[in-house]
């Protein structure tokens, strides 16, 4: 029985990891190995560890833990269930784990829009965040993919970082006079029709086609994707992902709280803002929550027995 089980291992799960192992609590880290970030080169934004390779910071991050009472396991939760004050976790490989706490920071799958070629350049030369990746793209020809209400904002954003921006309107909603004010004002040039495949040529995106047979080049793309929360074991947990337009996240208080109690969540399973330092910054926080539910709790025993 260890205090906590932690099913996954990006930033915001280890960094949980890391605070509880410093609390003295016995901890198990799930990780599948598969990062939402892995498609990128690099990852930006997280001071000291700016441009470092996605799997080269959870290489990292495990070795801060080796100090501690902390356990990293290679592997996919299939089940988890709550069995009176405590956790049961089955693992794809058969074995079994069980816990007083859990936690989840498994972070969630991009869905993007179904476009010949599209998928091919993502974490490449097809970003979706401006502060994560705007930097390396920056006075490049950029192209907006419509695929929301947000395609409008994203060109707006990304005009930050250059000032060659196409929209291309694809399926987003017909901007209002408001933003075509706008959009012309920051000179954002606006592409009507139905986006039919991107093209690529020495392995990098050089143009987009319509429906029309029209072909505009471009350098660099960016679209709204919608997030996913990660967890084939939601339900048997009782988990249900809250949908949106833009993503399918488990709720959380502001300590990271689910609506089961003993249940946490972090990261972007749970927030699909989080870049990763600010999924380091929630996991750690849902750490220490952990540990003062605990506190908590052997405070009461304790009394209770004396």
């Amino acid at each position: 029985m260890q205090d906590v089980i932690i099913i996954g291992g990006g930033a915001a799960g280890l960094s949980a990891a890391l605070q509880l192992g410093r609390s003295r609590r016995s901890v198990t880290v799930v990780d599948a190995g598969e990062p939402r970030n892995a498609p990128s080169p690099a990852a930006h934004g997280f001071l000291t560890r700016d441009g470092v390779a996605p799997l080269e910071l959870t290489r990292l991050g495990r070795a801060d833990l080796e100090p501690y009472d902390v356990r990293v396991v290679e592997g996919t939760v299939t089940n988890a269930v709550k069995e009176h004050d405590s956790f049961r976790v089955t693992l794809a490989s058969g074995e079994v784990l069980t816990a007083k706490r859990l936690l989840i920071t498994t972070g969630g799958v991009d869905v993007l829009p179904e476009i010949p070629g599209l998928a091919e350049r993502w974490g490449k030369d097809l970003v979706h965040c401006p502060y994560c990746h705007g930097w390396e793209i920056r006075d490049q020809a950029i192209g907006v993919i419509g695929s929301s209400s947000m395609a409008v904002h994203q060109a707006l954003l990304f005009r930050q970082w250059s000032p060659n921006i196409t929209l291309f309107l694809n399926s987003a909603p017909q901007p209002s006079a408001v933003e075509l004010q706008q959009l012309a004002a920051r000179g954002i040039r606006l592409v009507e029709g139905e986006v039919v495949k991107i093209h690529s040529t020495d392995n990098a995106v050089s143009g987009v086609e319509l429906a029309d047979g029209s072909a505009h080049p471009v350098q660099a793309l960016t679209t709204q994707s919608r997030l996913v929360a990660r967890g084939a074991f939601f339900e048997s947990l009782g988990l249900v992902p809250l949908p949106s337009e833009f993503a399918e996240m488990i709720e959380t208080d502001e300590t990271g709280l689910t609506g089961i109690p003993g249940v946490w969540a972090a990261g972007n399973v749970t927030d699909m803002r989080a870049t990763v330092v600010a999924s380091a910054f929630g996991g750690a926080m849902a750490g220490v929550a952990i540990n003062m539910d605990m506190m908590a709790q052997e405070l009461a025993e304790a009394v209770a027995a004396a």
